[in-house]
């Protein structure tokens, strides 16, 4: 089964204080079948890794080897996030009151009919309304 993995998972997975045995078996299922992500996941990762070094959560080679390391996992952008931006996941976005951001995990899920891997409790209970199977905590 694949499934569409929100940075809060991803980052649950990398800190070992927050992982727990729902979110090791998602990396489990990632490690299965891969996961799907919309285009700014990366981005979002890397940011919060870098808050992580600036707040002295952890050092820069702790940030540049965790993104080797989901580097290495079967981990597929979507291309089609930015063209649904201003047309589902904005009405995402009104409907549940998520940010745009949460907004393109739930549309690529719902797109794609596959289960939402997040911790985000707003993104989860948007899911729930949605419809769509929610993994991880």
């Amino acid at each position: 089964m694949s499934l569409v993995l929100d940075s809060s998972a991803a980052l649950a997975w990398v800190y070992g204080d927050e992982t727990t045995a729902a979110v090791r078996h998602v990396f489990d299922l990632v490690g299965r079948s891969g996961a799907w992500v919309p285009g700014l996941w990366r981005l979002e990762v890397a940011n919060i890794l870098e808050l992580g070094v600036r707040r002295g959560r952890h050092d820069a080679d702790f940030r540049d080897s965790t993104l080797a390391d989901l580097a290495l996992l079967p981990i597929h952008v979507d291309p089609e996030t930015d063209g649904q931006a201003w047309s589902a996941t904005a009405r995402l976005a009104e409907r549940h009151r998520l940010t745009f951001y949460d907004a393109a995990y739930l549309e690529l899920a719902m797109r794609r009919a596959l289960p939402l891997a997040t911790l985000d409790q707003e993104l989860r209970a948007a899911a729930g309304a949605e419809r769509v199977e929610v993994l991880g905590v």
